[in-house]
């Protein structure tokens, strides 16, 4: 039989470990450490120090953002894990220096200071354009909507709310009257009176949390020109309801802005709404105002660096500023498609990919069935009959709209009037109406034709064809192999503090990959 020589996992070994040499160049964790060294200032973290005249030191936040970064790096995101792997790990321990931060000294960096680490976000990517990673060419804008620490059961309107509360109220009052029930009988029954006490328990918490938030909470009202209540959310009410592909998740929407040439993030914001109109003035303006803050000399208009986002982005009020400021944009609208040839016949052969028909609501023939002539102001119905206009509307863009009407004399004796009406024997249709439609269309001038141009160019195809090529491979990184599936904190300006740490992983992975730094 062969002789081995024998080995135990049981056994303690005392190892003279040289910190420096397990920071290998041309690594991750060696980018990362002369960065921070060398090339950050820190000192936006120090002023909420003040152990200077007195009491325990502090760890550096040198060290934490070190273990931070590099524990996002390898999808370590708990602060338990990287207290252990700073116990545990030989690259933590050479980053950190031997030193085990407590996970609650972790988990209060990294939520107590994201003005400092917006701070360190711009100076890194100083670097990546001292480095020569940032192309200033082409800017892609997305977002990749990611589940908050909230559930969304706990969601709902005010009013709804209420009766959550009062629906708790009433189950608490049943298990009371069962529970002075139980007292009156004998000992046998004393683990069900045990349940109910702790039943009593769980609702009493529950009641007060909804109670408490609504004593104090205002009614949260959405985006637009008639804003309306949306669903507020008594752990995060700053997060928000979203509809993923899959399935809806209360959470946060992280929007990047990505230069084309090395996929370099340059702007990252964490927003708590579902839609991403609204985030696009604020991005663009933010990637401006990191690069003056920093000190890259690059005027966004004045160089005419290419701005693409998708059609979540697609709205007149953005065009018309696009327009008005001078920015080279092009963010299509959710018809481009329609409008190219090359995608004609694609909904026969594929059929739609987004259904219109609503669960419990009759499909009618739609309005892009009727046959239109916008100079004329002029309607026809898959019959060829002629409808009347009954009313015009042109709004602040130059947008007209155009309502027309069906004559209810050829609607009734229609021989498709089960089709194109939901319920042609309704009271409504017996008074005098019939089939109505509506048709939007912009004018020459309006900034919706502008963009429409501009997209519909042959230009315009090709620079739009680049965004999905920048923007979603940075997606896939973070949220694939960095692991972020979830925010751990609560609040927009936190989460927003850890969108940004995950966005720095990536740029510093840039760095590594493309620099010079880590070599």
């Amino acid at each position: 039989m062969p002789n081995f020589k024998k080995y135990s996992y049981a056994e303690n070994a005392m190892v003279v470990v040289d910190f420096e040499q397990q920071i290998r160049p041309g690594t991750f964790e060696f980018t990362l450490h002369q960065l921070i060294e060398n090339h950050i200032d820190l000192s936006a973290f120090y002023d909420k120090y003040n152990n200077d005249a007195g009491g325990r030191t502090a760890y550096d936040p040198a060290i934490l953002l070190k273990i931070i970064l590099f524990a996002y790096y390898h999808g370590v995101r708990s602060s338990r894990d990287i207290q252990w792997e700073c116990e545990h790990n030989i690259l933590f321990k050479a980053l950190s220096c031997d030193t085990v931060p407590h996970f609650t000294s972790i988990a209060s960096f990294i939520s107590s200071y994201p003005d400092a680490i917006a701070n360190v976000f711009e100076q890194v990517l100083l670097v990546c354009d001292q480095e020569g990673l940032i192309g200033h060419e082409l800017i892609a804008i997305d977002g990749c909507k990611i589940a908050s620490n909230a559930s969304k059961e706990h969601s709902g309107t005010l009013e709804v709310l209420a009766q959550k509360r009062d629906k708790i109220y009433r189950q608490i009052k049943q298990c009371m009257r069962e529970h002075q029930k139980l007292d009156r009988r004998k000992p046998r029954d004393r683990e069900r009176k045990d349940q109910v006490e702790q039943a009593i328990n769980t609702l009493g918490k529950h009641f007060h949390k909804i109670d408490q938030f609504l004593k104090t909470a205002a009614p949260r009202m959405g985006q637009g020109k008639r804003p309306k209540e949306v669903k507020s959310n008594i752990t995060d009410n700053e997060s928000a309801k979203m509809t993923t592909s899959k399935g809806t998740i209360q959470g946060y929407n992280g929007v990047a802005a990505v230069d084309k040439k090395h996929q370099v993030i340059v702007d990252a914001q964490a927003f708590g709404e579902g839609q991403e109109h609204h985030a696009l003035k604020p991005i663009i303006e933010g990637v401006q105002n990191h690069y003056k803050r920093s000190g890259i000399d690059v005027d966004l208009v004045g160089e005419d660096v290419v701005i693409t986002a998708d059609t979540g982005f697609a709205n007149e009020a953005n065009y018309a500023w696009l327009k008005e400021e001078g920015y080279n944009a092009y963010v299509p609208d959710n018809r481009f498609r329609s409008r190219d040839p090359k995608f004609t016949g694609q909904k026969a052969k594929h059929g739609k990919r987004h259904r219109d028909t609503v669960k419990g609501v009759k499909p009618i023939i739609p309005a892009a069935e009727f046959k239109l002539d916008s100079e004329n102001k002029l309607c026809w119905c898959p019959e060829g009959k002629l409808l009347w206009l009954y009313h015009e509307t042109i709004d602040e863009y130059g947008k007209q709209k155009l309502y027309f009407e069906g004559n209810l004399t050829d609607c009734r004796h229609c021989p498709r009037k089960h089709e194109c009406m939901r319920n042609p024997e309704s009271p409504d249709t017996r008074e005098g109406h019939g089939r109505q439609v509506s048709f939007t269309i912009n004018t020459r001038h309006s900034p919706m034709r502008w963009m429409q141009r501009r997209v519909d160019s042959r230009y315009g195809k090709q620079v739009y064809g680049h965004r999905m090529s920048v923007v979603e491979p940075v997606f896939a990184n973070i949220g694939t192999q960095k692991g972020l599936n979830r925010f751990s904190l609560r609040g927009k300006n936190k989460v927003q503090g850890q969108w940004q740490l995950y966005c720095m992983v990536h740029n510093i992975e840039k760095i590594a990959n493309y620099g010079s730094i880590g070599r």
